[in-house]
């Protein structure tokens, strides 16, 4: 007899998950292999370019950082001889790789929806309806299944990805992270704020089948467009390297006081800081578990800020209703919620207030007071709506230790 027609579906749909959550051995390039990045060129040395046989790809609009152009190296060429040929001919100019940048997701080991995370930050829908209007979000993923049952009607509007890239991205991770953020509160994932808008860019494409990624011109195109549109937080659940240009971008966004929150990586505890969380005053979110361990995966440094669930955390699926996921990707949504009560009731903060106040509403992990691995602890949103009752400043015991004045850490070996 043939299966039912729901049989059918629910077989399809678990096959398409098997698909997207199984993990590609293949190492994930760091960056494209034929192009490289300037920003800041004179048009005479893009005219000079062009006639030693550099083509221009394509461009960012340049409404908050200097405008960067994609230029595709002639055959024969190095990235590093093509990077040295721009400095040559415009030393004001910037030039870097054309970097790709991934998602913090991990494998997850479980079968059961057992871990209640929002139990862990003290979050509670009665809180955070007392603290008012939530300020507008801005979220940079992969594509969102619209349709699914936590997200139908939900006040979400996505930026589509740019024609350029054939291959769009696959909607499970998106799809998790706008849940964990504004799940209708009647679903089976709920999210932290449900009664949020956020406005979500498409900025990954499908590589291949080795993994969703996306580039520096795309996250700049990503932050420019979220910016015009007014968000005052952006939730960038992804990890890199470092890159000048993307540096650029990030500042112009903080300078129109944007509170950026990035995901840590998930490299392992002795691997270098992952981009854009490691910049300064990018607030670094790092994931723990059910018993306030640290994610196994987690990468860990001075650059480290908060730490919130990300390990098993249930939030919807693009193929069902639901499921558990595990990463710092899936940390990142928590802080940002924070940062969005926080403004809800304190719009006059800026965004080194907003991440003094979060980095107060702690409970501390690991060693006393902030330490590389959890940062200044774990983050609670019970009384994150109240008036501070003297002004912002961080406790001695709790303060970061001394660091070097930041360098972005970039290369010309590619």
């Amino acid at each position: 007899m043939p299966r039912p027609a729901n049989a059918a579906s629910q077989a399809k749909a678990l096959q398409a998950q098997a698909t997207a959550s199984a993990v590609d051995p293949r190492p994930k390039p760091r960056q494209a292999p034929n192009s490289i990045l300037a920003s800041g060129l004179s048009r005479e040395a893009l005219t000079r370019l062009t006639a030693q046989g550099f083509h221009i790809e394509t461009q960012t609009q340049g409404s908050i950082a200097p405008q960067i152009v994609r230029l595709r190296v002639p055959q024969g060429t190095s990235l590093t001889q093509a990077r040295q040929r721009v400095r040559l001919l415009d030393a004001r100019a910037s030039t870097d790789f054309d970097h790709f940048y991934y998602l913090d997701e991990g494998a997850v080991a479980c079968v059961g929806a057992e871990c209640q995370a929002a139990s862990l930050v003290n979050w509670s829908s009665s809180d955070a309806a007392q603290c008012g209007p939530t300020p507008l979000i801005g979220l940079i993923d992969t594509g969102i299944n619209l349709e699914h049952e936590a997200l139908k009607d939900q006040a979400i509007e996505v930026v589509p990805r740019p024609a350029s890239h054939a291959d769009a991205s696959l909607r499970d991770h998106g799809t998790a992270v706008a849940a964990l953020l504004v799940g209708r509160p009647d679903s089976q994932t709920p999210g932290l704020l449900p009664q949020a808008k956020i406005i979500a860019v498409e900025a990954f494409y499908r590589d291949g089948g080795t993994a969703d990624r996306t580039d520096v011109l795309s996250l700049v195109d990503a932050i420019e467009a979220l910016a015009k549109r007014g968000v005052q937080v952006m939730n960038m659940s992804l990890s890199g390297p470092a890159n000048e240009l993307l540096q650029k971008a990030i500042e112009a966004a903080q300078a129109k006081g944007i509170v950026l929150i990035a995901a840590v990586g998930n490299n392992g505890a002795g691997a270098q800081p992952s981009y854009p969380a490691a910049y300064p005053g990018v607030v670094a979110v790092t994931a723990v578990d059910q018993d306030l361990k640290v994610y196994r995966r987690a990468t860990q440094g001075a650059y480290v800020d908060l730490s919130a669930p990300g390990v098993k955390v249930w939030t919807a699926s693009a193929q069902g209703s639901g499921a558990l996921r595990t990463g710092t990707s899936y940390a990142v949504p928590f802080v940002s919620a924070a940062a969005g009560l926080l403004l809800a009731s304190n719009p006059e903060l800026d965004t080194k207030g907003v991440q003094s106040r979060l980095e107060e509403h702690t409970r501390d992990l690991g060693k006393s007071g902030w330490d590389p691995t959890f940062g200044f602890g774990l983050i609670q949103m019970a009384g994150l709506c109240a008036q501070p009752a003297e002004p912002t400043s961080i406790s001695r015991a709790k303060r970061r230790p001394g660091a070097p004045p930041f360098k972005a850490q970039t290369s010309d070996m590619p």
